[in-house]
């Protein structure tokens, strides 16, 4: 089992198809890493506005 494991591994990393899914993953990594850091920013930026409308909010209304 470890030995067909084994030859399987050795004969997809010897292939092309191992440089493109290899390219592949890498462009995803970066896709994924692209989208969180603007989540990231997105997010802290509106945390901040929201904590303004809620004080605005709580002074208007006297709470």
């Amino acid at each position: 089992m470890i030995t067909h494991l084994g030859s399987y591994l050795r004969r997809f990393l010897c292939e092309e198809e191992a440089t493109t899914t290899v390219e592949y993953a890498v462009m995803l990594m970066l896709i994924i890493g692209g989208c969180v850091t603007v989540v990231q920013a997105l997010g802290s930026g509106s945390s901040g506005l929201w904590a303004n409308n809620s004080t605005q909010l709580n002074g208007v209304l006297g709470s």
